[in-house]
């Protein structure tokens, strides 16, 4: 058994069984040792566009599928499952690239219909995770966006972001670019139950504060909050992300789809044995007896006395520490498809 705080062990395959597929998996002895597998996936289309009322954004472009973050919380494991992957220890694993952003992108900026819209990256994987270092894609597609002058927003948990400070830079200075870094604990121990390959906590307030000094405006997102877990948190969260430069804040409840609610559960109880029926019965106070509510307009947000507690510490905190009620509106008329005289100039 880990003890708390420990990076749980993740060296062998789980998978929770696949609803899309026929067969299944059942292993006569011990499950072999997991190992890095990169698929290349030549799509023939990069936006995704989201019709969900729950989400601000319209338009958004995962390079990658699957996360080396290994997040037990992660609600984009089930799509992993769409490729006859696992939504398990293959959705950490077994990551799939997309070769072609770069170029597939400025295909879709050519394309009349595109007006310029905000941009997010991403919203099934972390854009810069591990294999970005080796590949690329979102700082390529992000170099297409600066040529385009399209306004862009960017979430994280990694610090590889930092690579791409300067390039950030030019392309708020010429569109606008929010970045916002996903911060759910300040606990270490905390952390390394459920994100045990993510960037610890101290090392991504760092990152905040690089990129603030830099002139952009960042944001912290307290997402998920995990009621009995990280919810206590929140206050010393935000004035750590204030301190280091965050302006605006926002936060989730946790969400529990599908195989999820399974892959988290047996993780809290593997890395927090102490913690763990606490964490459940919670989290269940706060979804009415439930561990996920899959209803637009409440997925993101919890109900009862307990959540609304925490609301209530929420409001509280962000307004003594100064964030800004909303997001600055990013600039929607920078969008411009280049002359052939202004793409020599950038190269």
């Amino acid at each position: 058994m880990a003890s708390p705080g420990q990076r749980p062990n993740l060296q062998r395959v789980t998978n929770p069984p696949n609803p899309w597929s026929s067969t299944a998996i059942e292993w006569l002895e011990e499950a072999p040792r997991t190992r890095l597998e990169v698929f290349f996936d030549h799509t023939r289309d990069i936006l995704s566009q989201n019709r969900s009322p729950d989400i601000s954004f319209r338009w958004s472009l995962n390079p990658y599928r699957g996360c080396w973050h290994g997040c037990a919380y992660c609600y984009a494991r089930p799509t992993h499952e769409y490729l006859g992957y696992g939504a398990g220890t293959d959705f950490e694993r077994t990551i799939v690239v997309k070769p072609d952003a770069p170029e597939l992108l400025r295909a879709a900026f050519e394309r009349p219909r595109w007006t310029g819209e905000v941009l997010v990256f991403s919203g099934n994987t972390d854009c810069y995770q591990p294999l970005e270092a080796s590949y690329e894609l979102t700082r390529r597609c992000l170099e297409v966006c600066l040529e385009y002058r399209q306004p862009v927003g960017i979430i994280t948990k990694a610090t590889l972001i930092e690579r791409d400070v300067e390039l950030l830079c030019a392309l708020d200075a010429a569109a606008s670019c929010h970045v916002t870094v996903s911060l759910p604990f300040i606990e270490v121990a905390h952390a390394r139950a459920v994100e045990p390959y993510a960037a610890s906590p101290e090392r991504r307030l760092r990152t905040i504060e690089r990129l603030a000094a830099a002139g952009l405006h960042v944001g912290v997102n307290v997402a998920p909050i995990i009621p009995g877990l990280n919810d206590a948190e929140v206050p010393r969260i935000l004035a750590a992300a204030r301190e280091a430069g965050a302006r605006s804040a926002g936060h989730t409840m946790l969400r529990l789809p599908g195989p999820v609610a399974g892959i988290f559960e047996a993780r809290l109880r593997e890395a927090l044995p102490d913690r763990a029926d606490k964490v459940m019965h919670a989290i269940a106070e706060c979804r009415g007896g439930k561990r996920n509510d899959s209803r637009f307009g409440a997925r993101m947000s919890g109900q009862g006395q307990r959540w609304d507690a925490i609301e209530a510490l929420w409001r509280s905190s962000v307004e003594r520490l100064g964030f800004d009620a909303e997001r600055p509106a990013p600039r929607t008329d920078t969008f411009a498809r280049p002359s052939r005289s202004r793409q020599l100039e950038l190269l």
